[in-house]
């Protein structure tokens, strides 16, 4: 009588995960050097075009992808850790600035995507619903003012990318205008915020803007 009994197909899912794991991961390398190819990319993986294509059907997947690994292991710990820090204010700096040094770090990522802004506004928004907690302890503690909302965060950010991570920024000019921007958010004397118009707000054309110049 015939084996019934069905067939597992475990093994399968698990290189599936191992492949899917590599590539992203030869993303950052091959990006994070500048511009970089797709055929590059499944070189440094060791898998063929083919199965590059079958975890991720275009450029824009890869780079959302690796956006999501930069968050998982370099950002969301950082905020992780400072959620019940005592100098909350000093913490969401340091992470600015390592977000600044991110990217920097991994500009290849902006020439590699066709839609960089529609990809990088998932990413921000991610990491502004992570700072929420760090901020709102932060404005109990009297060191942020009161005012800003979680929907300032990225576009805060997007202020600081325009103009703290351009190609010839030194670390300690960057560090210099960041504790410069960052002294607009101290509560003492500060002038309250005119409301933001909805039709203003958009964060794509933001991050666009920013991409193209």
């Amino acid at each position: 009588m015939p084996n019934s009994a069905p067939r597992t197909h475990r093994p399968r899912r698990v290189d599936a995960r191992s492949s899917r794991e590599r590539i992203i991961a030869a993303g950052r390398t091959v990006l994070g050097t500048g511009e970089g190819s797709l055929e590059q990319i499944a070189a440094e993986a060791g898998v063929g075009i083919a199965t590059l294509y079958r975890h991720f059907p275009n450029r824009e997947a890869i780079v959302r992808a690796v956006l999501d690994d930069i968050l998982d292991t370099d950002l969301l710990p950082l905020i992780a850790d400072a959620t019940a820090s005592r100098h909350p204010r000093q913490s969401l700096l340091d992470i600015a600035t390592r977000l600044l040094d991110l990217i920097t770090e991994e500009r290849g990522l902006v020439a590699f995507a066709g839609n960089f802004a529609d990809v990088a506004v998932d990413a921000l928004q991610r990491l502004s619903d992570s700072l929420q907690p760090l901020l709102l302890h932060a404005q109990e503690q009297g060191e942020i003012r009161a005012d800003l909302t979680a929907d300032d965060i990225p576009r805060f950010l997007v202020m600081g990318v325009a103009g703290l991570a351009l190609p010839d920024t030194t670390p300690s000019m960057r560090a210099r205008f960041l504790a410069l921007l960052f002294d607009s958010l101290n509560p003492a004397n500060a002038t309250p915020l005119p409301p933001l118009r909805q039709e203003e707000g958009d964060l794509r054309t933001a991050i666009s803007s920013v991409v193209r110049g």
